[in-house]
């Protein structure tokens, strides 16, 4: 009477490519221009920790004077990829807004490689 689905694959396909290129520059929405424009594209890279921020204050608070290590050090990393995330900027010179844009995990991103073409002798 119940019908117990199979998947017809056992080995399990991550959700992540191998290779992502892409293109140094994309036309796309802005939203301050309120059209599309052409937008430079880069990656987004995390900005230095701040020795002022809350956490910080009391975590160096906690740390110091005698008792050792207060805080677990984490250690159990289950990723092996990041998620990808461009920052676009508008080229339009006066108003050079900018914004995020998280693509897919992947092993290897590249930013204005070279394009694939079909049918050709790769060269060494």
């Amino acid at each position: 009477k119940w019908h117990i689905h199979k998947s017809k694959s056992s080995n399990h396909t991550p959700h992540f490519s191998k290779f992502v290129n892409v293109p140094k520059t994309r036309r796309t929405f802005c939203k301050k221009c309120k059209k599309h424009q052409p937008h430079k594209v880069t990656q987004y890279k995390k900005g230095k920790d701040s020795l002022y921020a809350q956490g910080k204050r009391r975590y160096d608070r906690k740390q110091s004077g005698y008792g050792g290590q207060t805080k677990p050090i984490f250690r159990k990393k289950a990723k092996t990829t990041k998620k990808i995330v461009l920052r676009l900027e508008c080229v339009e010179p006066n108003c050079r807004s900018k914004r995020m844009l998280a693509i897919k995990r992947c092993k290897h991103f590249e930013l204005g490689g070279d394009k694939k073409r079909k049918g050709q002798v790769i060269q060494f």
